[in-house]
């Protein structure tokens, strides 16, 4: 029996991965597209998708490392004889002031030099020295030079909960990336990556010419593992594997191409015997989206189905940060279909998968309810849906509602309407993952959420001091038409809460054929 090739769990140095014998999903034939067709690149995918990977292999292709290629698609159509050298900025630690910044970026600049056996002049700063590494490289190789940049954003990204100092970072990247365009003539090539994308002329000022390759079908793969390559390189590592459970966990990921998983959570899955777990949203709580949540007052139902332009998720400012494109860049919610509309690209986003559907309203369920233990409540919905007890799930519900501290009413504006209530609720059948969505589109109007199970169907509508008008509603409008004719249930549920009281005042529900 052939032994398995080990994980490479952990590991984003290319060479190590090949000379150890580590597994590895060729993105060669990406690879050398990208080079061939291209100069100036950008790519931004969320954390734990195969950057870092990716900047490392770009560095031994130019470096003419031949022999790590053995048996990639590339090997046969490379110019091995032609070796270029390369600058790499790739930021590691964690840098929360500006005196920080400024010794990462020296001592990633010294890295450099010593890598490349050139001094910069004592009294030059960040951007200069830069500029001299470029010219003196290409002049002391006789080649043009390649840059590579790893999260090219973590300055600012690490320091968005404080504002002045993320400026700061801004500033320091600013001086640093210009330096590119300014030499030009001596640059082979140049990639950057990163988890966010800010705007241009915030960050990258003159650097225009950029090609952002983020939402390029062409590239949509280049991170990420495909079914394919589960089917392929992965199968002897998932045998016995439940595969339609494991797309459900942790496929999803959409970047206007064919969908990936997360490879952080498949190598975990396969480390861990299999067992489904929420493996790479434990890699990174959430803590600053949760407070942009409750800073806002947002209404959370929206995130299930959000519809944005092209605009809004391409990039923001850290001046003027949007929850909904932050939220798409660091992987909490991708791209579930798109459009054209007469005034361009219009996309709908959702959770992508089951694993960020039950753990990001997890951490939402905290902060909107204040409950440390969400556990008990979610095993009682999630058995009075499967049983379609409404009486369980109203008491439930009920006994939820009157668990709530007064303060998170109090300290949420949106408690005033159906927002509060709704948002709650939404989070705890979310966090099931389970089939949902929030305002649900039908011919008559929206349904506040539709839930959908395997053996029945749920319609719910929300009012707040309503006077126990939410079921009529949802009568009246005969929402259930768009949902008739696939052989289950159908309950019709109205949920009326009082705003004095805190709690619900009805619960009227109704099966339907």
């Amino acid at each position: 029996m052939t032994a398995l090739k080990k994980l490479p769990i952990g590991i984003q140095t290319f060479s190590e991965i090949r000379q150890e014998g580590y597994l590895y999903v060729d993105k060669t034939p990406q690879v050398r597209q990208l080079v061939e067709q291209g100069k100036y690149y950008f790519l931004a995918r969320p954390r734990r998708f195969g950057k870092s990977l990716l900047v490392s292999t770009l560095q031994a292709l130019f470096e003419g490392r031949k022999e790590l290629f053995s048996g990639l698609a590339i090997e046969p159509a490379w110019d091995w004889d032609s070796v270029y050298p390369v600058i790499k900025i790739s930021f590691g630690g964690v840098a929360r002031d500006l005196a920080d910044m400024k010794q990462d970026v020296a001592a990633i600049l010294r890295e450099n030099q010593e890598r490349l056996g050139i001094s910069c002049p004592p009294e030059d700063d960040a951007g200069s020295c830069f500029k001299y590494l470029i010219r003196h490289a290409a002049r002391k190789y006789g080649q043009k030079v390649v840059i590579l940049v790893d999260e090219y954003d973590k300055l600012i990204v690490d320091n968005l909960d404080q504002p002045g100092v993320a400026s700061q970072g801004r500033e320091v990247l600013r001086d640093l990336y210009t330096t590119i365009k300014d030499s030009d003539e001596h640059v082979k090539f140049a990639f950057l990556t990163g988890v966010s994308k800010f705007s241009k002329v915030s960050v990258f000022s003159g650097l225009n010419n950029l090609e952002d390759i983020s939402l390029n079908p062409t590239y949509a793969t280049l991170c990420g593992y495909t079914q394919h390559d589960l089917e392929t390189t992965f199968a002897a590592h998932l045998q016995g594997a439940d595969m339609a459970q494991v797309r459900q966990w942790y496929n999803g990921y959409n970047f206007l191409g064919e969908r990936v998983y997360n490879p952080f959570d498949i190598l975990l899955f396969i480390k861990n015997d299999q067992r489904f777990e929420n493996y790479w949203f434990a890699t990174g709580t959430p803590s600053f989206l949760i407070k942009l949540i409750r800073q806002s007052n947002y209404y959370v139902p929206k995130l299930n189905n959000l519809h944005v332009s092209r605009e809004l998720i391409d990039s923001f400012d850290i001046d003027n940060i949007r929850l909904e494109p932050l939220l798409f860049q660091t992987g909490y919610l991708t791209i579930k279909d798109s459009r054209q509309t007469d005034f361009g690209s219009e996309y709908r986003l959702g959770l992508p998968n089951r694993e960020v559907s039950i753990s990001f309203n997890d951490q939402i369920i905290r902060y909107l309810t204040d409950s440390s233990d969400v556990l008990p409540v979610k095993k009682e919905l999630l058995a009075s849906l499967r049983q379609q007890d409404l009486a369980q799930f109203d008491q439930t519900l009920r006994g939820l509602f009157a668990s709530i501290p007064y303060n998170n009413y109090v300290n949420n504006t949106i408690s005033s309407y159906e927002g509060y209530y709704a948002s709650v609720i939404y989070a705890y059948l979310a966090s099931l993952g389970l089939d949902l969505t929030a305002e649900d589109v039908t011919s008559k109007g929206r349904i506040d959420l539709s839930l959908r199970l395997d053996t029945a169907i749920y319609l719910i509508e929300f009012k707040v001091d309503g006077g126990g008008k939410a079921l009529e509603q949802i009568r009246q409008r005969n929402y259930q038409q768009k949902y008739q004719g696939q052989g289950k249930p159908i309950y019709l549920i109205g949920i009326d809460f009082d705003s004095a009281e805190r709690n619900l005042t009805a619960f009227d529900w109704e099966q339907v054929s």
